[in-house]
């Protein structure tokens, strides 16, 4: 128990610093847009080019495991996440951008390597719960981000503030070199090609449960980055929320993701169907994008903040029993690559479904229409998590 704690704790801190790099720039974007010349707005851009270097590294940082070891590859990966946080103080249009492709390359290996680390030491009993306390890694780092940034950008400016969080990620690697030598006794130091990125995405696509479980992420993951990017900006621009309400709200929809996601995962190890759970979440997502199409400024505070609490409870805490799912299906000895493979299916929606959500609002006007559209999307998703996969039994998990 004593190594599945504290593999756990390192897998979460390098979670929740790895977000600390994806969500400080956002925070900041306001403040530091104009020093770097571009509207405040382009920070959408900056994410979907973190998210689409994620769906290319996750399955090469999976095939690293085996080789270097699970704690070697965070290393690197944080390292990189660091890295590129520190060179968007350049305030130069270019080395930000090459700030969000470093970014990305560093986030996408992280969830490989801790999938190899904690299933290793989980009991099945245990094995949503501690993948869901892990990845509420999430929601603290944006947590962290919207709560520190600011005071620092206060005290010694925005390019301090990036450096600070820069320094504290780098400072996760130095620490994690302490437990290297232990955790990653078993790599395998071999010389073996890596499998190309075509093989790595047909395993996932040719593997009934796989291949349900990664789309449904497809999903789940784009409308998550929706809700989470939009939220505030619909309850702001539409709705007549102060930013102060909207920020609120947005804060309530991220607790709420948190306990949400400690929530479905002793819900998946007690029930025995984690594909169950998932399809549930997916219906209260469902739900929720209705309720969110039917809002308008008649609404009071108190019920607005209900439903954006549940749509968060759901749509960001349905992550860590997807993870754990994952590991449950995935081949014997391919947790790592068949975990980065299903991750990059899972980054893909976070790049097409907000770019979806902006073309619909900017096309219609109506965030309704789109709040409708992830409403379909996230039902057709549940219901295909819930089909049985011909020639296999019941989904357990």
């Amino acid at each position: 128990m004593k190594s599945l704690t504290i593999a756990l704790l390192a897998t979460l801190a390098c979670q929740s610093l790895a977000s600390v790099a994806v969500f400080t720039p956002a925070v900041l974007a306001p403040v530091a847009s104009g020093d770097i010349g571009v509207a405040a707005t382009a920070i959408g851009i900056f994410s979907a080019i973190i998210y689409l270097l994620a769906s290319l590294s996750a399955p090469i940082g999976g095939t690293f495991v085996s080789r270097y070891g699970a704690v070697r590859v965070s290393q690197f990966a944080m390292v990189l996440t660091g890295a590129g946080l520190a060179l968007c103080t350049l305030a130069h249009p270019a080395a930000v951008i090459a700030g969000a492709v470093l970014i990305g390359m560093g986030y996408g290996p992280i969830t490989p390597a801790s999938s190899v680390l904690l299933i290793e030491r989980t009991p099945d009993r245990l094995r949503n719960l501690i993948m869901s306390i892990r990845q509420t890694g999430v929601p603290v780092g944006g947590a962290l981000a919207g709560a520190v940034v600011p005071w620092l950008v206060i005290s010694v400016g925005w390019r301090g503030a990036v450096l600070a969080m820069s320094g504290l990620i780098l400072l996760l690697v130095v620490a994690l070199q302490a437990i290297r030598a232990d955790y990653d006794q078993a790599r395998v130091m071999t010389a073996a090609r890596r499998p190309p990125l075509a093989s790595m995405y047909r395993m996932v696509m040719n593997h009934e449960e796989l291949r349900r479980v990664s789309l449904a992420s497809f999903t789940y993951s784009g409308v998550q980055m929706c809700f989470a990017s939009y939220l505030v900006v619909f309850l702001a621009e539409n709705i007549g929320f102060s930013v102060i309400d909207a920020g609120v709200a947005l804060s309530a929809a991220m607790i709420a993701g948190i306990a949400g996601r400690l929530l479905w995962g002793l819900a998946a190890d007690w029930c025995g169907n984690a594909r169950a759970i998932l399809a549930l979440l997916g219906g209260v997502m469902t739900v929720c994008a209705l309720l969110m199409a039917l809002v308008t400024q008649a609404w009071p505070f108190g019920a607005v903040l209900l439903v954006c609490a549940v749509y968060g409870a759901s749509v960001i805490g349905w992550n860590g029993v997807y993870i754990a799912e994952i590991a449950r299906v995935a081949p014997e000895g391919n947790v790592a690559i068949a975990t980065g493979a299903s991750l990059a299916v899972t980054y893909l929606g976070a790049v097409v479904s907000p770019f979806l959500f902006w073309l619909i609002v900017s096309q219609t006007g109506s965030y309704a229409a789109a709040f409708g559209l992830a409403a379909l999307a996230t039902l057709a998703a549940a219901v295909t998590l819930m089909r049985k996969p011909p020639g296999l039994p019941a989904a357990t998990g």
